[in-house]
């Protein structure tokens, strides 16, 4: 068998999300088809972490295995070729036998972009929230969340029954561009939802809502609260998943507002 490394990108607005599943368009079952039409024979593919539905994908990592050996770039090329207009892929190489997608990733980096203003040009891809927000106390409450927490609170636990709910989250970036703020959150793993119900709490301590004690406590005792304000997919992007020796770069966010 041969195994290929993709790296892909793909605005997940119409899409359920990067699983396959019956009777739903899938950023997983999209690749596999455009592939096994490409290579004519059926192939594996894996991702290295599920996003939900309409979340999108800067650095997607994918694994394909298949009994054909090909050129990296005409596999690359034959693909796109074959795929919605919404799904990139932006490299193929090579991989190792071993190499996993999920399992051989050491953290994932989840980007979220909060607009200030209405945007007619970046609606699908931001959270835009008409309030005016303090900065400085959504800095405060994300710094609540970083490090080793029990996230019981921020996981939707009817698609994680089985998971534990206890995360390391390596680092919280808030970085603000014109009328846009976007924030980053680095981590070994995340449960389904929980970057956004993160992002949406900290929404409302930047509102005036919530304080970062307040976090704490719901960090410490389990609360509902982070999922009556999860924030919506539209400006969820998982930016990039990292491998042994690879970094974040400074934060870019893909739209620019002014």
């Amino acid at each position: 068998m041969n195994k290929y490394k993709i790296v892909l990108e793909y605005d997940g607005t119409n899409y359920s999300g990067w699983q396959a599943q019956k009777n739903a368009r899938s950023i997983q079952g999209a690749l596999t088809e455009a592939a096994q039409k490409f290579l004519d024979t059926p192939v594996e593919i894996q991702g290295a972490g599920r996003t939900d539905a309409g979340v999108h994908a800067l650095g997607q990592v994918a694994h394909l295995e298949t009994n054909r050996k090909l050129n990296c770039e005409t596999l690359r090329i034959g693909l796109n070729d074959l795929l919605p207009a919404g799904i990139n892929i932006l490299s193929l190489e090579n991989a190792h036998p071993r190499f996993h997608a999920r399992h051989s990733a050491v953290s994932r980096s989840y980007l979220y972009l909060i607009a200030g203003r209405r945007t007619a040009f970046g609606k699908k891809y931001v959270w835009w929230v008409k309030d005016k927000l303090h900065v400085g106390k959504m800095r405060q409450a994300l710094g609540v969340f970083e490090g080793f927490h029990d996230f019981a609170s921020f996981a939707d636990k009817r698609m994680d029954k089985d998971t534990s709910t206890k995360v390391h989250v390596e680092g919280i970036e808030l970085k603000e561009f014109n009328s846009m703020v976007a924030i980053r959150i680095t981590g070994s793993h995340f449960l389904w939802k929980m970057v956004r119900r993160i992002v949406g709490m900290t929404v409302e301590a930047g509102r005036g809502n919530v304080t970062a004690k307040d976090l704490e406590q719901i960090l410490h005792t389990f609360s509902d609260v982070p999922a009556r304000y999860t924030a919506p997919p539209s400006g969820l992007f998982l930016e990039k998943v990292l491998y042994e020796g690879d970094q974040v770069a400074e934060i870019q966010p893909p739209i620019h507002l002014t």
